[in-house]
């Protein structure tokens, strides 16, 4: 009786042990290790994503002398980026790269102002912006809206948007039937119908194909990535007008709940490599949107700039609707103010 009393009494002691063990992992103790999933949805490897990505696992690693393992996924566990918002909520990933458009699905309305064309005046407007206090409220909104499923650590850029297609365009009248692939629906979409434009949904993945066979007639995006992915090689892509209608914000965001269950440590050394990944990724994009302009031109595109003034004032009035709509209304004169 007494052998089977000190067995049972073994078991609970070893089940205690477990769980404690259990509790300290998941709450990436100074003890333990922790791994991040940490995912984009490009698949180009010199992407600019790639850079801040491996620039955020190189400083979490070398910081915590191996104690945090992040392992990258570069459109290996989602090409579209609400595959990898979901996968966020649900904790199947901890660190991913998400667009405004992309948040709002998940019931964070405010976040599409920063998608709204023309909201900002150039790149120094656009960093007063997120780097300051609009920055700062947006990332709060975006926590406490979400129940902490995410936490902001950072901006991302994706670089000046352009539109190219079949042919270049000379004045907002060009684009009057003009089917263009991008976002369908909210302040995009509102802006590119009111141009007399037809958004059409086609993939990112599927969009070179629908470019090659008349599918659309045109696309909008930055150099860096509408350039590694060919469309500028096809018919309906080689003519690229500068229409700089969009300084393009990404949310860098990890799971919040688990951030929380991280040791003091490992959240001071997640932060810090969060900031180094914005600095590499703003760069690599800086650097790249000139570099693939050259390309793009070097191999047959055609490059022209426009008088952007008209485009400005047909967003303008959009812009001021949807922010009365998305109750951001102080927010958007905020910045308008940062400029």
């Amino acid at each position: 009786m007494r052998n089977k009393r000190s067995f049972l009494i073994l078991i609970v002691i070893a089940a205690i042990l477990t769980l404690a063990g259990c509790a300290n992992e998941a709450s990436g103790s100074e003890d333990g290790k922790i791994k991040i999933i940490a995912a984009h949805n490009q698949t180009a490897p010199e992407n600019p994503y790639q850079t801040g990505m491996l620039r955020f696992k190189e400083v979490a690693e070398e910081l915590s002398n191996g104690s945090i393992e992040v392992e990258v996924h570069a459109g290996t566990i989602g090409t579209e980026e609400s595959e990898l918002v979901e996968k966020l909520e649900l904790g199947a990933a901890d660190v991913v790269l998400a667009s405004p458009g992309f948040m709002t699905q998940t019931g964070i309305r405010e976040v599409d102002l920063f998608s709204a064309p023309y909201l900002f005046k150039d790149y120094e407007h656009w960093l007063n912006v997120v780097d300051g206090e609009v920055g700062q409220q947006m990332g709060e909104l975006i926590n406490e809206k979400s129940n902490n499923s995410f936490k902001l650590l950072g901006y991302w850029s994706a670089g000046v948007r352009h539109f190219y297609g079949k042919d270049p365009i000379a004045s907002t009248d060009d684009l009057k039937g003009v089917s263009i692939r991008t976002q369908t629906s909210g302040v995009i979409g509102d802006f590119w119908k009111e141009l007399g434009a037809i958004p059409s949904s086609i993939s990112w993945g599927e969009l070179y194909q629908g470019l090659q066979q008349d599918v659309v007639d045109g696309s909008e995006n930055a150099y860096p990535f509408f350039v590694q992915q060919s469309h500028h090689a096809t018919p309906n892509g080689k003519f690229i007008t500068e229409t700089a209608h969009d300084f393009t914000t990404r949310f860098l965001l990890i799971n919040g709940e688990k951030f929380d269950n991280y040791s003091q440590e490992h959240q001071d050394i997640i932060m810090k490599a969060a900031e180094a990944s914005v600095k590499a990724e703003r760069e690599a994009t800086n650097q790249q949107d000139v570099d693939y302009k050259e390309k793009a031109m070097e191999e047959g595109a055609t490059v022209n700039e426009i008088d952007r003034q008209p485009f400005i004032d047909i967003a303008t009035p959009i812009i001021d609707k949807f922010a009365k709509e998305i109750e951001v209304e102080d927010l958007l004169q905020q910045i308008r103010a940062a400029e």
